[in-house]
């Protein structure tokens, strides 16, 4: 059963176009630091995840 969602997780990574070893551990470091609040739980998602690091990505270019 863990194997399962595991390989649902990196899965999901992939199909949203996401390094999944990347994403998790932004991800888990996100949750166990407590910089994620359980209401925004959602932007961990893989999509999300990505839209903002392609957000930080384009500030960073614009500022540069």
């Amino acid at each position: 059963k863990s194997f399962a969602v595991l390989a649902s997780l990196v899965n999901t990574a992939k199909l949203n176009g996401v390094d999944p070893e990347v994403w998790l551990a932004d991800v888990l470091e996100r949750i166990i630091s407590g910089k994620v609040t359980a209401n925004q739980m959602e932007t961990l998602f893989p999509w999300a995840w990505k839209a903002e690091r392609e957000g930080i990505a384009d500030q960073e270019r614009r500022a540069a």
